[in-house]
């Protein structure tokens, strides 16, 4: 067997699992949440469940990972000894490629925006009316070139690829957001965007469909359920204190998430005070891709000259946040080729990269029946249920002394600390109810 990768520093580890779990619904869900569900008081119902729900099942994942030094497939494979363990494993690698399936379309056009700012300074109107163009053609190709990026950085496996990346594009992305959240503040209209963003309406904290919302962004927003937390898990040093670890990691991915925020909506109010419409027909804020691709470029257009510059800034920015995640998401059942079935490194992620792009090209030529289905299937369905069974197999099937051993190997007063005392009893009866509450709420 071919010797496993391991991260080489704890802050490799934290900011390619962060970098996992910041994606583009950080950046482009989140801040409309917040703005349009009562804005403080989702933050700080967004913070509580993070902890509350997201950070156990994050934890479980780690632990399994780590522990089984292995991909999502063996590691659950082995923990029940049995094929339940193995097919559930292999349901997340499906499930993850599916996700990653769509997710390179919306990667592609991120690159597409990033590319159209570059010929635009250039002053090529053609060239930027092409890239602007929803086509088959464009977004088969964008699409190709982002996964084309994802698989250069998953070729340099743990250290060389995934470590090294991640250390370089999440500062990047942190200086980006933060050049620009000064640059927006000075612009006429920020001051109510802030004011829609900080100041918390209390009366909505119990509002189902806000608890809801909020569950829903903690548990996506740090990539769950599919299997890329514990592959990242099992490349971790044994010396490592997983429960502080953990900890880091959400309390960057949450981070990152805020000052999206501190961003997008200042934003889109110096929007609307430059005539742009930033509310839907039935009032409320305008979110997702109408936003990205609709508000924020209408918005760029209004700034004049240094506009170019700030689009091209944004969608640098919107490459990086996708990249972060979609290396993760390769990363999953790429580990399960190279270890359950002995496939070189590279041959494995070029058959991975390219499944996985035939699959994007299935859902770009049926743009309109696939896409919504294929996300509402996977991020909607399927990703709870994973999470579920993640619970099940860390809380009722792999023994606890087993748990116990492996956290102890980094952290060895671990039983005394508040952690053991809340976190094996919480995994095994609270996170399962409120996760399957959840899901039967979402499709009801």
């Amino acid at each position: 067997m071919a010797m496993r990768g391991e991260f080489s520093s704890r802050i490799g580890f934290i900011l390619a699992a962060a970098g996992s779990a910041v994606g583009l619904g950080n950046i482009w869900g989140f801040p409309t949440q917040v703005a349009s569900n009562g804005g403080a008081a989702f933050v700080l119902v967004y913070l509580l469940l993070a902890f509350v729900l997201a950070y156990p099942v994050l934890m479980a994942e780690l632990i399994i990972g780590r522990a089984n030094r292995a991909n999502m497939v063996d590691a659950l494979g082995n923990i029940s000894n049995h094929a339940a363990g193995r097919l559930t494993g292999i349901w997340g690698c499906v499930t993850v490629s599916l996700i990653l399936a769509f997710y390179a379309i919306v990667g592609g056009w991120m690159l597409a925006y990033f590319a159209d700012a570059g010929v635009s300074l250039a002053g090529a109107t053609q060239a930027s009316q092409w890239l602007l163009a929803f086509s088959d053609t464009r977004n088969i190709l964008f699409c190709a070139g982002f996964l084309m990026l994802t698989s250069f950085i998953v070729l340099g496996g743990v250290k060389a690829g995934i470590e090294k990346w991640s250390v370089r594009l999440m500062p990047t992305l942190v200086i980006i957001i933060v050049a620009l959240i000064i640059y927006v503040s000075f612009q006429p209209g920020a001051v109510e965007g802030w004011s829609a963003y900080l100041v918390p309406d209390f009366s909505r904290v119990l509002d189902p469909e806000l608890l809801i919302s909020a569950m829903g962004q903690a548990f996506f927003s740090m990539s769950l359920g599919v299997g890329t937390m514990l592959v990242y898990g099992s490349y971790v040093s044994k010396d490592e204190n997983l429960p502080a670890i953990g900890a880091s990691v959400a309390l960057v991915d949450i981070g990152v998430a805020i000052i999206a925020g501190m961003l997008i909506i200042p934003a889109m109010y110096v929007a609307l005070n430059n005539g742009v419409e930033i509310f839907a027909a039935d009032g409320a804020l305008i979110a997702g891709d109408k936003l990205i691709f609709t508000v924020l470029p209408a918005l760029f257009d209004t700034i004049g000259a240094a506009g170019l510059f700030v689009a091209m800034a944004f969608f640098a920015l919107m490459v990086i946040a996708a990249v972060t995640s979609s290396i993760s998401m390769l990363e999953v059942p790429v580990a399960y080729l190279v270890e359950s079935r002995g496939i070189a490194r590279k041959r494995a992620v070029w058959v991975m990269t390219t499944l996985i792009f035939l699959c994007s090209c299935i859902i770009i030529l049926n743009f309109e029946t696939l896409f919504g289905v294929v996300i509402k299937a996977t991020t909607e369905w399927s990703q709870p249920l994973l999470g579920l069974a993640l619970c099940v197999f860390a809380g009722w099937v792999w023994r606890r002394d087993a748990i116990l051993t492996e956290l102890k190997s980094g952290y060895p007063d671990v039983e005394a600390s508040v952690f053991w005392k809340i976190w094996p009893w919480y995994v095994r009866f609270v996170c399962p109810v409120i996760i399957a509450v959840m899901f039967v709420r979402s499709v009801m």
